[in-house]
């Protein structure tokens, strides 16, 4: 008799308190918040300070922490209100204006201003913060200049087609600048503050990202569905840097959702159900490798087209790919804009012409050993590749087919990290490196291919792509831009300094019950506000 009591007593309460869940106790409709997504990253990044870092990992959790002036909607190819509800462009380009909205506050409660654009851009552009992509991102902009409380002006010094683009991207997100005041740079990344759908909560390094919720958060865009306050209550970023842990996490349900997974465990989990994936490309330049200009072999324009004519790309896409990728043939990928379709098909695998060219070079087989030497000496490129991408298992293909046609060897450098491949290149000992760049704007290519480039590894010297990259980035007619960028794909590829192998294609894996995962333009920010977890 007291079992059954107590029995009906505790079902009773059970119900209860699921009943407050969705109708609260006094009576209001509410709705149950479920508690939490486990989203896996790759790499932890080295610094996720959207300002001053320029991972595309830092920007997969903190797109949902700050809001941009402005979003792209790739539907229709405009760009549309963010925070900045309206602006003109003066027809010379140099002088951006926008009005803000008036009802958005910053999650430590402080109001979204004029002057608060003013202190963000001020941070970036400030030198001694060192951006590594934000302030690219803005291009000339010379001063910002407030006229009331909710509207501002950014000035540049030269027209800058590519700055809706950036203002576009998190790394130029608008933070607090009482955040900013409080905290330096190299401790605010650990506290956050923004005016997105999601609070920043906690960093621990190589461990985890944590947000929550902004139960305020009133004023999203129209590129995203759910314009208020997000489903999920909390989402907490992990790092699975082993790529065949992506899978296993996703399988034994320490994640649901998880971003790179390998292609062919992606294939496995869609053949098995046990995963949905999404397949995300990412425009910018493919997974490449630069071709150092300055160094021989390779300083021959003959040998490098010989490189390029001795790779065969399908094999490497469809061996390491598994078919997700498509081939690139030049320096852009298909999906960014102003791609030059043109370029389709440059340098297919050539094997006998690939020989011939690389015979002009004079390095041959002197001494009847199989391989080419230069006075003796065994003829060497060095290629170096970061752990991301899957570059390493792109070179070890391309080291046997080049060491089979060409019979030259190849040495594979493997670095552990972005800052380890910049010492890489400053020392300049390498024949190959790769590395890429992502960005819906083709802009991403003068910072590689201009004469004092930030990131000419391939050390190329040409004054006429020099004025090219110039005029595409200041030209403010699209169909005149477009014309200019196929001129400058062609002739970069012309000069064979670069070797293009796929466009990135994100694989994201997703778990039964997770709903509306997207991305926005660039690729491999998600709209975490859309996010739901279905019955």
């Amino acid at each position: 008799m007291l079992y059954r009591y107590l029995r009906r007593a505790i079902i009773a309460l059970a119900l209860l308190v699921i009943g407050c869940l969705v109708v609260s106790c006094n009576g209001a409709m509410t709705t149950a918040v479920p508690s939490e997504i486990i989203y896996g990253l790759t790499l932890p990044p080295s610094g996720i300070d959207p300002h001053i870092n320029a991972s595309a990992e830092l920007g997969i959790p903190l797109r949902s922490v700050y809001d941009t002036l402005v979003y792209f909607d790739p539907q229709t190819g405009a760009y549309v209100p963010g925070l900045a509800e309206s602006w003109q462009i003066s027809g010379d380009g140099l002088n951006y204006t926008f009005v803000l909205r008036r009802d958005v506050k910053f999650h430590d409660g402080t109001p979204f201003n004029a002057d608060a654009v003013k202190s963000n851009i001020s941070r970036i552009l400030d030198p001694a913060n060192n951006s590594a992509k934000a302030a690219q991102l803005l291009g000339p902009v010379k001063t910002v200049q407030v006229h009331d409380v909710y509207t501002v002006s950014i000035i540049l010094s030269e027209p800058y087609a590519p700055l809706m683009d950036g203002l576009s991207q998190p790394y130029l997100g608008m933070a607090s600048p009482q955040a900013l005041s409080t905290y330096d740079a190299s401790t605010y990344q650990f506290h956050q503050v923004g005016t997105g759908p999601y609070r920043f909560v906690e960093y621990v390094v190589n461990d985890r990202l944590v947000l929550e919720r902004n139960p305020d958060y009133l004023w999203g865009p129209q590129v995203v569905s759910n314009l208020g306050v997000p489903a999920v209550n909390r989402i907490v970023f992990r790092f699975y840097p082993d790529p065949p842990s992506r899978a296993l996490a996703l399988e034994g349900g320490d994640a649901q959702i998880m971003g790179e997974i390998p292609p062919a465990d992606a294939k496995r989990l869609a053949d098995s159900g046990a995963a949905r994936i999404v397949p995300v490309p990412a425009p910018g330049q493919p997974l490449q490798f630069l071709i150092n200009t300055t160094r021989k072999p390779t300083d021959s324009l003959a040998v490098r087209q010989a490189l390029l004519l001795a790779s065969d790309r399908q094999a490497i896409v469809q061996a390491i790919f598994q078919g997700y990728s498509p081939i690139a043939y030049g320096p852009l990928a298909s999906t960014t804009e102003y791609f030059d379709p043109s370029v389709d098909g440059l340098y297919a695998p050539d094997p006998v012409q690939a020989v011939t060219l690389f015979n002009t070079s004079g390095l041959t087989d002197s001494n009847g050993d199989g391989w080419r030497d230069d006075q003796g000496k065994p003829v060497e490129i060095v290629l170096v590749v970061p752990p991301w991408g899957m570059a390493p298992d792109v070179a070890q293909l391309l080291k046997s087919q080049w060491e089979n046609v060409l019979k030259v060897h190849i040495k594979i450098k493997q670095v552990a990290s972005f800052p380890m491949l910049s010492d890489e290149a400053k020392a300049g000992e390498y024949h190959l490196i790769a590395l890429n760049f992502f960005g819906y704007d083709p802009v991403v290519l003068n910072a590689f291919y201009q004469s004092n480039g930030v990131r000419n590894w391939s050390h190329i010297a040409d004054s006429a792509l020099d004025k090219l990259l110039l005029s595409g980035q200041q030209e403010m007619d699209p169909a005149r831009r477009k014309e200019i960028y196929a001129q400058i794909q062609r002739r970069i590829m012309d000069q064979a300094v670069v070797l293009p192998i796929r466009d990135y294609v994100n694989l994201n894996g997703i778990a039964v019950g997770v709903e509306g995962l997207r991305f926005d333009a660039q690729g491999w920010f998600p709209y975490l506000t859309d996010l739901a977890l279905g019955q």
